[in-house]
């Protein structure tokens, strides 16, 4: 019995060792069966994936970006450049927590920055990458030569040299140059087919934005073959970034300098200064204004909101932005009067205390009065009744035809046209229409209107820059220049940018007449006091009331010399009550005077060449 059951058991033992080979046969089978469909699936199903996932993981792309172009003034003085900027920074991956600690004491100590700053850094979020934390930017030449000196005993940490936009004079023309920022996200997705990365910054305002294209200039890099320890085997191809290109303004520094100065005492206010035969911007400044280097540097949302959302808007261009141009407003008037053949160039008019038109009684600014006068002495004494009788007498399609005629209601041409207001010329179809903010029919047009209109009120808005374009009409003989602050190879003489007016001569000439009264015995006769001989000047003074609620604005708008039109000015004070030839006369006499003085100075230095 015990026989048997040994012989049953070694039986046993005998098969289950047959077997092994067979379960081991099975079992290799089977993974070769799975490594085959693996393989199969990853080389036939997916192999174009994978290829180009090798590809990736063996060439590497070293990106080199741009150097933006420059923006210089008329003479080549550099008004936006880029200068280089060290910033320290961080691989978290690279270190643990208690290393990071003893990391940022050993920092805060070598460059004399405080713990809390860099561990606030830290931890901030939408860092630049996963892989790297910026600590600290705009780092000085010694913090820099510090952390270099011990570099060694400072693992995970590093210097990165960049490039950032500068503007050597701050705020100096900070509205017409504009500055840059980095793209957003959203951005991204449609600018990365035109070559963008998402760490490049983009023109935002002025200059930079109009000229972004020239100004960027294209990426470059170098195509690197590694292996898979990351070791670089061979260079596949070198491509040099292509620097944007230099932009040349027409501006002038010094008489830029100028409109700076005599603005930096206003609440806000604009300066335009042109040149009427080709529409070169000399000087276009505005206030309040800021400083452009504040974008080229990290700023806190208080920071951010303390500029964006200040109450005195110092992002808006006042130059490009439309107000009431109260009596400088009165040559559209002239020229409506005469050109319909109502009020003739000859015809007098009898100016009186108060003219009543609808509900209300519309003053002489004298309260008297100043009996019968034509247009040249309506000009020089700046008569409000002399012309309500005229542009109520011609009419509100007159009025607003005469305004078309010089640039009004409309864009002046100007590169940076997207910071530009239209304006408003108020007519009776405007108002029929809803005026803007009503329904057709509940606005009508009214005698009120029509009188204020007349005199440049209530129902007008114009620009620093239209009403600069529209004197220079008068200063050139009769031409619609078109503004410009890029010369760029145009020949600005051409018919495609000067328009001949569509105005008689007698009518021309009768208005330059009362400018040029205005300066010689009328309310700008403060334009001659405390200067050098300087050509004659013509020009017109204007108080304006403010029809968003506020005080009055001052302007004066006038050009010399007057037989020649070298160059147009227009000061604008806003909200400063007194009247122009108190507060604007006096801003435009020095930037004359500037001009002047450069000019002399020009001609001598060609001389002595």
């Amino acid at each position: 019995m015990k026989k048997k059951e040994h012989l049953f058991i070694s039986s046993k033992k005998h098969v289950g060792a047959f077997n092994q080979p067979l379960v081991f046969f099975f079992f290799i089978s089977l993974i070769f069966s799975l490594t085959g469909a693996r393989l199969f699936w990853i080389q036939i199903i997916n192999g174009s994936y994978y290829k180009k996932l090798s590809e990736r993981n063996s060439i590497r792309l070293i990106a080199n970006p741009p150097i933006r172009g420059r923006l210089l003034d008329r003479n080549g003085v550099v008004l936006a450049d880029n200068k280089l900027v060290y910033s320290l920074s961080i691989q978290p991956r690279l270190i643990t927590n208690s290393e990071w600690i003893d990391l940022r004491n050993s920092l805060s100590d070598l460059l004399n920055v405080s713990t809390n700053q860099l561990e606030n850094a830290f931890n901030r979020r939408n860092s630049d990458t996963p892989y790297k934390k910026v600590l600290l930017t705009d780092l000085s030449e010694e913090q820099v030569i510090r952390f270099k000196e011990q570099e060694s005993n400072l693992y995970g940490a590093q210097i990165d040299i960049g490039l950032v936009r500068n503007y050597p004079h701050k705020s100096l023309a900070a509205h017409t140059l504009g500055y840059t920022q980095f793209i957003t996200q959203s951005e991204f997705s449609k600018l990365s087919e035109k070559g963008y990365k998402l760490s490049d910054r983009i023109g935002r305002k002025g200059i930079e934005a109009a000229f972004e294209s020239e100004l960027r200039g294209k990426w470059g890099g170098e195509m690197l073959e590694i292996d898979s320890t990351g070791t670089v085997q061979r260079s596949l191809g070198l491509r040099l970034p292509k620097a944007g290109k230099d932009i040349k303004l027409t501006l002038d520094l010094e008489l830029q300098r100028t409109a700076e100065k005599v603005l930096s005492d206003k609440v806000g206010g604009a300066i335009v200064a042109l040149d009427p035969r080709t529409g070169a911007i000399r000087a276009i400044a505005s206030q309040p204004t800021y400083d452009l280097n504040f974008f080229s540097k990290p700023f806190t949302k208080n920071q951010y909101d303390n500029l964006f959302l200040s109450s005195k808007r110092p992002l808006l261009s006042r130059a490009l932005n439309a107000y009431d141009p109260g009596s400088t407003w009165k040559l559209v008037t002239a020229i409506a009067g005469m050109e319909s053949g109502k009020f003739p160039s000859s015809r007098k008019l009898n100016t009186v205390p108060c003219i009543t038109y609808g509900s209300h009684c519309f003053p002489e600014y004298n309260k008297r009065g100043f009996g019968w006068i034509g247009y040249e002495d309506a000009f020089r004494v700046s008569s409000n009744t002399f012309f309500y009788q005229v542009g109520v007498g011609v009419g509100s399609k007159a009025l607003y035809d005469a305004a078309i005629k010089l640039g009004f209601d409309n864009y002046t041409g100007i590169e940076t046209v997207f910071d530009e207001n239209k304006g408003l010329v108020g007519n009776k179809t405007w108002a029929d229409q809803g005026r803007g903010w009503g329904n057709p029919g509940e606005t009508p047009w009214i005698a009120e209107d029509m009188a204020s209109a007349s005199i440049g009120q209530s129902v007008v808005l114009v620009t620093p820059l239209q009403l600069a374009r529209a004197y220079a009409v008068f200063a050139n003989g009769g031409y619609l220049i078109t503004p410009h602050l890029v010369d760029g190879n145009k020949n600005w003489r051409s018919d495609k940018y000067l328009q001949k007016v569509d105005i008689q001569k007698t009518t021309l000439d009768t208005i330059r007449r009362g400018l040029r009264k205005v300066v010689t015995n009328g309310s700008g006769i403060g334009i001659n006091i405390d200067t050098s001989i300087f050509p004659p000047v013509a020009g017109k003074t204007g108080t304006a009331e403010d029809s968003s609620g506020g005080v009055d604005h001052a302007w004066f708008a006038c050009f010399a010399p007057y037989d020649s039109g070298e160059i147009v000015v227009v000061a604008f004070a806003q909200n400063t009550p007194g009247g122009g030839s108190v507060h604007a006369l006096p801003m435009a006499r020095e930037i004359l005077q500037t001009w002047h003085d450069l000019k002399s100075h020009e001609k001598l230095a060609n001389k002595q060449y």
